[in-house]
């Protein structure tokens, strides 16, 4: 059976639980599959609305890329305002800004409803690897301040960028103090508790090999089935084949993460004076932030086939010594990868199928905040208020070109030749 990989976030977990498997037939209003942001945080908020609730996972509860992740809860959806605006209106753009916003103020309260110990910092510092990339994330700070009155970021200069980071690897980029950073793991396990606590079954070691039924669905597992008027799929990249209606919406790719040994306050305020998180511009993003006990995590590099790097340490770690050089006799005592989902225009794909299928996915590496933001929308819709949920039909969706057999190598090209633009800038 599949267990947490060993990651510095699994070694510092609070609240580690084991939930059964599911043996035998029940019967809930709502089967949530996927233990992770989306489907934990649709739970519990179906239980707080009155519903019976059965959720799940296949694996553990956040053993996926809600356990995974780099921890930071970002400003915004995943496209830019200005791009949105072009993709989908002014008035979609707006409201879709307003979710993004009070998803970062939902994960929050939360974490402050349900105590969760998971080591919330503010701020997340864009690092602008080019100049010209550098004005345009300031331009944008200012059109945020403008256009939507968002006044919690601001410009960073190439000095006051140095002084911020112990590294000459960046030209200036924007502070976001609304922003903010986390662990994600421990975020995770205490949804969990919470959803628990409000009434929900979770089920661990619980992968769902079949969905049927039209009026009730049943939902099957090597241990028994579930009955339920309405199902959500909350599986992002770990979906599979179990829905080929939506199957061919996001791709799944693999990102890393180290640790470090713990690097002792002057050296880890050298390379991070604020410990805030650090997000930069390239297509294949270096993002790493501070832990509790003075560690970086440092996420670098990715791939596009089912198989994790034989020596993640190595592979992130070339990475990490192309922004910290100084680094280079630090110990690396954690390396971890995850699979997260992308879409075409890396905006989440959220939406409900004809037989009261309800989805969520497809968060493209902008998921803490969204995702939990998505499964409260999909709780919301179920009860009959669907007006948020409903605004991410007005964003075009398209599928992953090629089918099944072709899509896949198509896509992987196009990312090979945008990584190969990192390393030329």
């Amino acid at each position: 059976m599949a267990e947490h990989p060993d990651s510095w976030y699994v070694a510092t977990a609070k609240g580690l639980s084991d939930y059964p498997a599911l043996a035998g037939d029940t019967d809930c209003d709502v089967c949530v599959i996927g233990g992770g942001y989306t489907g934990l945080s649709c739970a519990l908020h179906l239980a707080r609305l009155g519903y019976r609730v059965v959720l799940l996972e296949a694996a553990r509860v956040g053993w996926g890329a809600s356990g995974r992740n780099g921890g930071q809860v970002g400003s915004g959806q995943r496209l830019e305002q200005d791009e949105l605006e072009k993709m989908t209106g002014r008035d979609t753009a707006r409201a879709l800004w307003e979710i993004a916003e009070d998803a970062k103020a939902l994960v929050q309260s939360l974490i402050r409803e349900l105590a969760i110990d998971c080591d919330y910092r503010p701020g997340v510092l864009h690092a602008a690897h080019t100049p010209a990339l550098a004005a345009q994330t300031q331009d944008y700070a200012e059109y945020l301040n403008t256009h939507y009155g968002y006044d919690r970021i601001r410009p960073v200069s190439v000095p006051e960028m140095r002084t911020m980071l112990g590294t000459r690897a960046y030209y200036g980029g924007t502070l976001d103090e609304g922003a903010g950073h986390l662990h994600p793991l421990n975020y995770a396990l205490g949804l969990a508790r919470g959803a628990a606590a409000a009434g929900v079954q979770l089920f661990e070691h619980s992968a769902v090999s079949e969905i049927s039924g039209k009026a009730r669905k049943t939902v099957k597992t090597a241990g028994g089935q579930v009955s339920a008027r309405y199902v959500m799929l909350a599986c992002n990249g770990y979906l599979g084949r179990l829905e080929p209606r939506i199957e061919s919406m996001i791709m799944p790719i693999n990102n890393f993460i180290l640790a470090t040994e713990p690097l002792g306050e002057t050296l880890a305020r050298e390379i991070i004076r604020d410990d805030v998180a650090v997000a930069d511009t390239k297509f294949v993003i270096n993002y790493f932030r501070l832990s509790a006990d003075k560690r970086l995590l440092f996420g670098g590099g990715e791939n596009y086939t089912r198989a994790f790097p034989r020596d993640m340490k190595a592979f992130v770690r070339r990475y990490m010594l192309k922004i910290y050089p100084q680094l280079a006799d630090t110990r690396i005592d954690y390396a971890w990868g995850g699979t997260l989902g992308i879409t075409l225009n890396r905006m989440p794909h959220i939406g409900r199928l004809p037989d009261d299928v309800f989805f969520a996915q497809g968060f493209s590496g902008h998921g803490v905040a969204m995702a939990t933001m998505a499964g409260k929308l999909a709780a919301e819709a179920m009860d009959g208020t669907a007006s948020r949920f409903d605004v991410y039909s007005r964003v075009p969706m398209r599928a992953f070109p090629g089918g099944r057999w072709l899509r896949y190598p198509a896509q992987v090209a196009g990312m090979l030749l945008y990584s190969l633009r990192d390393r030329i800038a």
